[in-house]
């Protein structure tokens, strides 16, 4: 399955390589488990949730390294199966491990877990020195400062660069 994303290049800037590693991720896996949704709970600010039913918060580990995020399941052995005889299994209950690519500056603020979905909280911190600032423009007669500014946006320069 093949998402679309470009919708969301319209509203963001900065994040296009985001979607773009994003988009990479998906249809480089062809594992569709566990399902996954990724939103935009907030201006620089995304949320990863994955449907781990049957998953409990001690077989989950979910690390970062290298731009790289690591979402690992790993079933313990199933202690009632010696007493129970299970006649149809539609709830999967194998081991997985997913990886997402982060973009820039992307760091994870938590995880959670609620009502059989992981909530991985996803924000996006620039550095001071890449955040807009403004400058004052000068009045070359009398060499004073004027009033009017203009905004420089060094984020949205750098990445049209590369």
């Amino acid at each position: 399955m093949r998402v679309d994303y470009s919708p969301l290049y319209r509203s963001t800037v900065g994040f296009d390589r985001l979607f773009s590693m994003l988009d990479q991720t998906v249809s480089n896996e062809t594992n569709s488990y566990p399902p996954y949704n990724i939103e935009r709970t907030g201006e620089n600010a995304y949320r990863i949730s994955m449907a781990v039913a049957g998953f409990g918060p001690d077989e989950l580990h979910v690390e970062t390294k290298n731009h790289t995020l690591h979402v690992r399941g790993e079933k313990g052995a199933d202690v009632a199966s010696d007493t129970r005889e299970i006649l149809y299994r539609g709830i999967a209950a194998r081991n997985f491990e997913r990886r997402f690519q982060l973009a820039d500056y992307v760091e994870v603020n938590g995880a959670s877990m609620e009502n059989g979905l992981l909530h991985i909280e996803l924000k996006r911190e620039l550095p001071e020195a890449m955040k807009p600032r403004k400058i004052a423009i000068s009045n070359g007669a009398n060499g004073k400062a004027e009033t009017a500014a203009i905004e420089v946006d060094t984020a949205s320069a750098d990445t049209q660069k590369g």
